[in-house]
């Protein structure tokens, strides 16, 4: 069997997996985002955090699934800088939610859905992706995601929408000021993953009606927006992953229940599914 390095990447961190045999090593980097990270980072990145640990042997394949991958100056920016390290190597390369299909349905049909630090959704044939609606990225869109519930958790507290005793215990986690925060989000870098920090805030205070109602009221704008956007969502499994998803799948159940559609499988990271997926298919031809 060949030796394969598989990378799954968001915005935050990226997990890579070296697939010898039946032998697995998992390795955690900074997540690498074309559209955020320059060449020179993302090269620093790999020198210091991902080849110290690869070992010398040589990688047949490398498979590097990532965000921001649907645009082609993204490709080749990403395939030259692992063609620098991996130069013998063939190299794949393809979006997080080729990434998510793949390890979700494997062969099967099935609307598959991202729900990060952004999201996304698509229905899968068993095959290749045959409909994706469009995400819009987390300041036109990304309903549902880490990015668009924080940030509803900010907008209720700048607008001192929630009541005292959330208001004491948001105070108490992130120790801010309305300025640090209106700073971070227009001044500052990645303010798609400083928002989703405030995820946290959600996931440690359920139970609380004001969270459970952004919860609610954050995946029901994905459903409307986009599940219901694939006629398919009637007759096939609804899967779904990433953190956010995963932190809340009790609510996605629910909602899916309520909405008469099936809930397939949820899970934190596809990683799982893509070390089964190329351990079956390890002959994957590679087209770029």
């Amino acid at each position: 069997m060949s030796i394969q390095l598989i990378a799954d990447s968001g915005s935050t961190k990226c997990e890579w997996c070296l697939l010898d045999d039946k032998k697995k090593k998992i390795i955690l980097t900074k997540g690498i985002n074309p559209y955020f990270s320059s060449e020179e980072e993302i090269t620093q990145i790999l020198t210091e955090e991902l080849i110290p640990y690869l070992g010398k042997k040589t990688i047949d394949a490398v498979y590097f699934y990532g965000t921001g991958l649907s645009n082609t100056n993204n490709v080749l920016k990403i395939k030259k800088i692992l063609k620098h390290f991996f130069g013998k190597s063939k190299i794949a390369i393809e979006t997080d939610l080729v990434a998510a299909a793949r390890a979700a349905c494997d062969k099967e049909k099935g609307v598959v859905c991202i729900l990060g630090t952004g999201s996304n959704s698509c229905f899968y044939n068993g095959k290749k992706i045959v409909k994706n609606h469009a995400s819009l990225g987390f300041i036109l869109g990304d309903e549902g995601s880490g990015a668009y519930l924080g940030k509803t958790v900010v907008r209720y507290y700048l607008y001192n929408t929630f009541d005292e005793d959330l208001r004491a215990r948001f105070d108490a986690m992130f120790v801010t000021t309305p300025h640090e925060i209106i700073e971070q989000v227009y001044t500052q870098p990645l303010a798609n993953r400083y928002l989703a920090s405030f995820t946290q805030f959600l996931a440690e205070n359920r139970g609380h009606y004001m969270i459970e109602n952004i919860l609610e009221d954050g995946f029901s704008e994905f459903f409307y927006h986009h599940i219901y956007k694939y006629r398919e969502s009637w007759s096939n499994p609804i899967h779904f992953v990433g953190g956010v998803a995963f932190a809340f799948k009790d609510v996605l159940k629910e909602m899916c229940s309520s909405y008469e559609l099936e809930f397939g499988s949820v899970s934190a990271s596809p990683m799982k599914g893509l070390i089964k997926y190329h351990s079956d298919n390890s002959k994957l031809k590679i087209k770029n």
